[in-house]
């Protein structure tokens, strides 16, 4: 469990070069275009550069959409805090019963934006589940996700676990429920565990630290929503705020979700959260703010003051060590935003996060809205979901790596975030040092369960690295990988 704080200066140590103030950054790139004067969205050194944006606010009334989860944060921080009607919006927060009724009003238009699971706008633009040309202008936040299991396997599974100072030691293997699935298989039961939606991080995260640990997750062929063939786990959908009855049911045995969702099995004691997902990957990306493409292309000075407040928010809730967390988890915890006892989301968005009664630990960086440019969004970050796509089958056939590039780089538009960074940077709003200038593409990245490294100009090399996974040629059928 990561123990960094929430200062900008540790967590800016990223190795990207920074310039001082990002003048060189804009250009003459339209926003109604692809956003930059060069087809690979690249500035003449190589920089992604800012869109140009002028112009009064098109659209000041917009609705958006969010799901009851901790990560919603820099939305109703927005809202409360002023930071929408300093930009002169006038927004209404509106929870969505599950991920596919949100991703539906986005695209219908009952919805101007949201809070979306990242995979969403992308899946949506390959035509994966449904077919929309959607983007993603920012992410929202870094971590905040968990596994979390019943108490009946958690009983199972302690006393193989090694122990460190009296708690278990941590992060802890799927491979040490290897026994309890072969156990039950035996015995005629399937191992169940929940997810929030096909394309979303919690599928992803679910599948990679279950073949981490040896267990086949299953695969997806065409049509099929639910991944099963050739599974060892049985995977399913749940949405978030219903995990924890669900697993109490005994409908699943675990689940993958969000915030306060995890905690809240703590509170009470139905299960234990076994990982989080910054063990699983190290700082990996969460939620974005999803809106349709012709949205932006129609109302640029709106979408740009829509994620300008968003980032004034997101620098609030990391300001100063967390110093206003203690506030936002009050705000949370109102019946209009996740509506969880505020204990339940302090448990986890305070900087610790408990597994079990008695082992609570430090977790400062379980929630980042605003360092180690948590809002910028990344190309890389979008093929890593591609990729996962492919691994497990919802993307059927091979690319080239030119493939995956294109397609992130049609959702993934941080073009759009630096025209709004720029203007808070300009302002003194936010410090030039909070903005990378980068290509859009992270350096490679570890600090993944299974120490495989990744490197998102690599995207093919990337899945050829896993033990379980399609490899190069592979497809599904009902009847299994060939």
């Amino acid at each position: 469990m990561s123990t960094r704080g929430f200062d900008g200066v540790s967590f800016r140590r990223t190795g990207f070069a920074r310039r001082g103030v990002i003048v060189a950054m804009l250009a003459s790139a339209a926003l109604a275009g692809c956003g930059s004067g060069h087809k690979d969205g690249t500035a003449p050194d190589g920089a992604v550069q800012a869109a140009n944006v002028d112009g009064s606010i098109e659209k000041p009334n917009l609705k958006l959409g969010f799901i009851k989860l901790t990560d919603m944060a820099p939305l109703a921080i927005a809202k409360e805090k002023g930071f929408f009607a300093e930009e002169g919006l006038n927004v209404t927060l509106e929870p969505q019963a599950n991920w596919k009724v949100l991703l539906d009003g986005v695209i219908g238009g009952q919805l101007d934006a949201a809070h979306m699971l990242a995979g969403q706008p992308i899946a949506a633009t390959i035509g994966y589940g449904t077919k929309a040309d959607l983007i993603a202008p920012m992410s929202l936040d870094l971590n905040g996700n968990a596994i979390t299991v019943s108490n009946k396997v958690w009983a199972e599974i302690k006393p193989t676990l090694p122990m460190e100072g009296g708690k278990v030691r941590h992060p802890i293997s799927a491979s040490v429920l290897k026994p309890v699935v072969a156990k039950w298989q035996s015995q005629g039961k399937s191992f169940k565990m929940g997810m929030v939606f096909p394309v979303s991080t919690h599928n992803y995260e679910l599948r990679y630290w279950l073949a981490a640990g040896g267990l086949n997750p299953g695969y997806y062929t065409e049509g099929d929503v639910a991944g099963t063939v050739g599974a060892d786990v049985q995977l399913s959908v749940t949405p978030p705020p219903q995990m924890p009855a669900t697993m109490e049911a005994g409908t699943i045995d675990g689940y993958c979700v969000g915030e306060p969702w995890n905690q809240a099995a703590v509170q009470k004691k139905i299960g234990v959260p076994i990982i989080t997902d910054n063990e699983i990957w190290n700082d990996n990306p969460e939620k974005v703010l999803g809106l349709r493409k012709d949205f932006a292309e129609k109302n640029p000075a709106t979408t740009a003051a829509l994620i300008r407040a968003i980032i004034k928010a997101q620098q609030w809730l990391d300001a100063e060590g967390g110093k206003n967390r203690a506030e936002a988890v009050k705000i949370l915890a109102q019946s209009n935003y996740v509506g969880a006892d505020a204990a339940v989301i302090a448990a986890s968005m305070t900087g610790k996060f408990t597994f079990e009664p008695g082992d609570t630990r430090d977790a400062a960086g379980f929630n980042i809205f605003f360092d180690k440019y948590a809002g910028y969004p990344f190309y890389s970050d979008a093929v890593w979901y591609l990729t996962q796509m492919r691994r497990w089958g919802q993307i059927p056939a091979d690319h080239d790596d030119q493939w995956y590039f294109d397609r992130a780089k049609a959702v993934y538009r941080p073009d759009l975030y630096l025209a709004a960074a720029k203007k808070l940077v300009d302002a003194g709003t936010i410090p030039a040092a909070a903005v990378p200038e980068t290509d859009g593409f992270r350096p490679a990245q570890s600090g993944f369960i299974d120490g495989v490294t990744y490197d998102g100009k690599q995207p093919n090399a990337y899945l050829a690295k896993f033990a379980i996974g399609l490899k190069q040629g592979q497809t599904v059928t009902a009847a299994g990988v060939k």
